[in-house]
């Protein structure tokens, strides 16, 4: 019996369905994926990207083109309610979607909204195109010979943005380069104490500086001030503060978890609607909290595909097992990454080139659908 399948948000943990779609559609069924853009860009390569390491090609899938070639239908528009009970989702644009099936994987957003005046040279760490815009920024301040830069944040992505900010201007010939990290109370905080110091040699050694005497309450025209009444002012702002699941769930009415992620159970299913799953950093996973990374989500993608085979066809779900211990790498820009696996750490070139060719493997292995 055709059904129809619905996938809102082409991201990481769908990257298995998308590729599977043309045999979902050979099963009789339709296939519907809604996202806000023709390509989903891969956030671990993102502050690459920034330090013109990468170009946007090099990080991106073209969803829209993936998806029509395996007779899908693909709707560019954002997904803002989900109506559980008429199993209809509707979309910014006042479309409204009817599914059977619903998987979502429709990330997150940094939420830091204290900003006052002009927000044109303020970037958030998330959606990442707008890092391509932040990159062109960079470049003309840089080529004036001079740049300030601020980074609020003291976590991955903070780190990660400042040391490929530094990369970028540097190479761009910049002979005056002022960055800051305000780090909070603690740089990495939850890692490894072996981490931040591979990372603060790091940072020394490029003269990025490092401020942990308090958080940022509020960005007023240029300047961040910390609640230590502190104030930094800059030609850009990057705010990495961390990230929060999308607000669809619970503006939907639909059971979240205490980050307001989509509460999903060991099939990643929601545990109210048996016929909507989600993957990523959009859920929170009931039987334990998991981190924001993505390694999860590249986890979470067979068992998404099968579970969602699954609730079209009729047959059993699989349950997902979140594993043990993940191998955790930093760019810091220059050709420079911090890597963690347990209670391995390692800093260093090597470091980055590991991370390197792993992204760029897992690109490849999606981008070739687009062939």
């Amino acid at each position: 019996m055709s059904k129809k399948l619905v996938l809102a948000g082409g991201g990481h943990a769908h990257m298995m369905i998308l590729a599977e779609l043309a045999n979902i559609i050979a099963d009789g069924h339709q296939v519907t994926v809604i996202q806000p853009s023709d390509h989903h860009y891969y956030s671990g390569m993102g502050p690459g990207m920034l330090s013109t390491y990468y170009s946007a090609d090099d990080i991106r899938f073209n969803t829209r083109f993936v998806v029509e070639r395996q007779g899908g239908l693909f709707v560019r528009d954002k997904v803002t309610r989900i109506e559980a009970d008429s199993q209809t989702v509707v979309t910014e644009n006042g479309t409204s979607i009817a599914y059977d099936v619903l998987s979502c994987n429709l990330g997150s957003f940094v939420p830091f909204e204290n900003i006052e005046g002009g927000r044109e040279r303020i970037f958030t760490a998330k959606p990442i195109e707008r890092l391509l815009e932040a990159q062109r920024k960079i470049i003309e301040l840089a080529d004036t010979g001079r740049i300030s830069i601020c980074v609020v944040g003291g976590g991955p992505a903070a780190v990660e943005i400042a040391g490929n900010c530094h990369h970028l201007a540097a190479a761009r010939g910049s002979k005056d380069i002022d960055i800051h990290l305000l780090a909070g109370k603690k740089m990495m905080a939850g890692y490894s104490d072996a981490i931040g110091r591979i990372i603060r040699k790091t940072f020394d050694s490029r003269g990025v500086a490092i401020d942990e005497s308090g958080y940022a309450t509020t960005i007023v025209d240029g300047s961040v001030i910390l609640d230590n009444d502190k104030s930094f002012s800059a030609d850009i702002i990057f705010v990495a503060t961390g990230v929060k699941p999308s607000r669809v769930f619970a503006e939907s009415g639909l059971a979240t978890g205490a980050d307001g992620g989509l509460l999903v159970d060991r099939f990643l299913r929601c545990p109210d609607h048996h016929n909507i799953f989600g993957g990523g950093d959009c859920i929170s996973y009931s039987p334990s909290p998991l981190d924001k990374v993505g390694v999860y989500a590249v986890r979470q993608n067979p068992v998404l595909l099968h579970n969602v085979k699954a609730a079209l066809n009729g047959t059993e779900l699989q349950q997902f097992d979140p594993g043990g211990n993940y191998l955790l790498i930093f760019n810091l820009g220059e050709k420079y990454g911090a890597l963690q696996k347990g209670p391995f750490v390692w800093g260093g070139k090597s470091s980055f080139f590991i991370k390197d060719y792993i992204d760029r493997k897992f690109m490849r292995r999606f981008q070739t659908l687009e062939e």
